[in-house]
């Protein structure tokens, strides 16, 4: 199963320039999803990072996989969980562990496999990795959780 940018840009919560997540190319419901975005020298966090060599945010590849996550659970879950765009839903990511082996630049294409270690319809736990060119550049562990705001004291 595959869904294109605009899929992607209806269920993420996030917004640009915060969408790391180009299209995703491979799916399959409960288990795993491979995103993919490419690398441009023209993204907004290369002004910072760094100004002498453009090299894309280690932070931002696992928001790459964070995301490709969230993706493949809404398509798992379908019909089943709130809107995820409604303001009242906010996404925990609670343990991260992760390795950076490599730098991403402008010109690659990202490639990132979430397969889905645990599962419930208001979180779970994936493992995640980041390739180019079929070169592992980061790979972790994530936990997260899926709360409404009015459920919270004090949010």
């Amino acid at each position: 199963m595959e869904v294109k940018f605009e899929e992607v840009k209806r269920l993420l919560p996030q917004k640009f320039p915060f969408i790391m997540v180009d299209k995703i190319v491979e799916l399959e419901k409960g288990k795993r999803a491979v995103g993919i975005k490419n690398i441009s020298g023209n993204e907004i966090h290369f002004l910072g990072h760094f100004p002498h060599m453009a090299v894309f945010p280690g932070a931002l590849i696992l928001e790459g996989i964070a995301q490709t996550a969230i993706l493949l659970f809404c398509k798992t879950f379908e019909g089943e969980l709130p809107a995820l765009n409604d303001p009242d839903v906010l996404f925990f990511f609670g343990a991260v562990s992760a390795r950076f082996l490599k730098v991403v630049v402008p010109g690659d294409q990202l490639r990132m496999e979430v397969v889905i270690e645990k599962a419930y319809s208001t979180g779970g736990m994936i493992k995640g990795v980041a390739s180019v060119d079929g070169q592992v550049v980061a790979k972790g562990e994530m936990t997260f959780g899926m709360k409404r705001r009015s459920e919270m004291a004090g949010l």
